[in-house]
Parts: C-alpha cells; sequence; structure tokens
C-alpha cells in the first residue's frame, strides 16, 4: 500500500478521474479501518461518508443533516453531528476548520498529516501530503519549547480548474 506521501491520487480532488471507484475503494478501507479499531459504522454513519465522499469538497454539518433527512435518517441536527464527531474521532474524516466543514478522509488506517488545499471558487478541497510541512510546524514549535499536540494545516487558493479562469474566478 503506497503512503500519502508518495501517492500520485493524492491530486484527484483536482483532476479528472473515475470518482465512482475512488469513492468505493475509500468507503472500503474505510469499512476495514473502522473494523479493525473495532468501531461500528452503523447505517447514519456509513451513509454520512458516503455522503461526504460523493465529491472532493468539504460539506457542512447541516448540508450533511439535509441528505441524511432526505434519506430517512431523521432531520434534528445531533444525527449529523453524531456521525460527523465518530467519522473524525475514528481518523474517517476530517474536520476542514476554514470552512467549518467536514471532508472523507481519503487516507483512512495510514498515518498521516494531511495539507488541505482549498479552492476559493468552487470549494473542491484536496487532501494533500503535508509531513514536510508538519515536521517542519513541529521543529519551529520545538524551538521555542512547544509541543504541537494537534494541527490542522489549510491553504485557501485556486484550484487548476478555476486557475485557468482566475481573470473571471476573484471573489
Amino acid at each position: 500500500m503506497s503512503s500519502p506521501e508518495t501517492d500520485p491520487d493524492a491530486t484527484l480532488a483536482f483532476a479528472r478521474h473515475d470518482h465512482a471507484h475512488c469513492a468505493c475503494d475509500t468507503l472500503a478501507r474505510a469499512e476495514a479501518e473502522a473494523a479493525r479499531r473495532g468501531a461500528r459504522l452503523t447505517p447514519v454513519r456509513k451513509r454520512t461518508l458516503e455522503i461526504l465522499l460523493e465529491a472532493h469538497r468539504a460539506m457542512g454539518a447541516y448540508e450533511v443533516l439535509d441528505r441524511l433527512a432526505a434519506d430517512g435518517f431523521g432531520n434534528q441536527p445531533p444525527v449529523a453531528y453524531r456521525a460527523l464527531e465518530f467519522l473524525v474521532e475514528n481518523g474517517l474524516a476530517h474536520r476542514v476548520r476554514r470552512l467549518n466543514a467536514f471532508a472523507a478522509c481519503m487516507h483512512p488506517g495510514e498515518d498521516h498529516a494531511p495539507v488541505f488545499l482549498i479552492c476559493r471558487v468552487c470549494d473542491a478541497v484536496a487532501e494533500a501530503p503535508g509531513a514536510a510541512v508538519r515536521a517542519a510546524l513541529d521543529q519551529a514549535a520545538a524551538d521555542l519549547g512547544f509541543a504541537v499536540e494537534r494541527a490542522n494545516i489549510e491553504a485557501l487558493g485556486l484550484c487548476p480548474a478555476c486557475a485557468g479562469g482566475a481573470d473571471d474566478a476573484t471573489v
């Protein structure tokens, strides 16, 4: 299995690809990781992950809730928040703080330090390899006697498709 640091698929969020295969493969790896952890992937949790996997973008909890409600899982906010919290705690999804949203983890079960590249125009989100960035952050912190316990590294910019029309895409 390749690591996310050397995985050529890391750019899929911004490239044309067989997304159905991408989502199906990631879902299978997430299910295996949940089983390995002894975590129960209930129907609402699984459907939440499927919703997040439908596109390479982050989704807000209420957008997820609307989709869950349409699928008959209830329309109370705790339904979505509990499912999203479970997915994040078990390494199956990430919280993208810049967008106050959630994205499926594209490397479930793998030790990785992702950097989230967020397109400010189309909201596509790529989970890019970030081990070198994390190492630099840890070193800068250590130089000051600080120990990083958690970091969420996000960059805002333009994806290749939106950068092609950058003159029209500025907001």
